[in-house]
């Protein structure tokens, strides 16, 4: 069984903000798969269990704020009694350009909060990411731009990148990580 995490804040002030491109990613994901199982309440997040491609996959949504991430993913991971290696991690990354991505199978935080927490929460930094980007605008706070709203443009470059990332993802479920990585990663643009 493979856990696959989007990050994000919860509530409606959050939708659509940088820091939530995880949460975004999901919902456009089993989206595009027309998976329509509601999402559950349990485990400080929204859960939900399906089959991809014959394989059992969970999603998880985190409803503990950035921050407290790590939470609702150890909570479920020992539920259901997954390993590390069949973690992936889906998050914003202020370093990557907008439409950029990256796939990493483990390494520090990155000054991410929601990584960071996930890291102490699970003991690790040995677990599988897909960082998303979203660029750096030096003349804004960091916490003010991560929590701001893409504009229109930006928008229409992120569905672009949602609708390839999919094909990224069904891979995953498929693929040797190294493969993966190999197939995909790509210098940032």
């Amino acid at each position: 069984m493979k856990l696959i995490v989007g990050l994000g804040n919860p509530g409606a002030d959050y939708e659509k903000t940088r820091h939530n491109v995880g949460f975004s990613f999901l919902d456009y994901y089993l989206n595009s798969k027309n998976i329509l199982e509601k999402w559950s309440s349990k485990f400080d997040g929204l859960y939900l269990q399906t089959m991809i491609a014959g394989e059992k996959v969970l999603f998880l949504k985190p409803q503990t704020f950035m921050n407290l991430s790590g939470d609702a993913v150890r909570k479920i991971m020992d539920y259901y009694s997954i390993s590390i290696s069949d973690l992936l991690v889906i998050s914003d990354d202020l370093d990557l350009k907008l439409g950029n991505f990256k796939l990493k199978r483990d390494g520090s935080c990155g000054g991410h909060n929601g990584l960071r927490d996930i890291e102490k929460k699970i003991g690790s930094s040995e677990y599988k990411r897909l960082k998303i980007g979203i660029s750096k605008d030096s003349s804004f706070d960091t916490k003010d731009y991560v929590l701001g709203r893409f504009s229109k443009e930006e928008e229409k470059v992120l569905q672009e990148l949602f609708s390839f990332l999919c094909g990224v993802l069904d891979d995953y479920l498929s693929l040797p990580f190294s493969q993966l990585m190999s197939k995909y990663n790509r210098k940032n643009l």
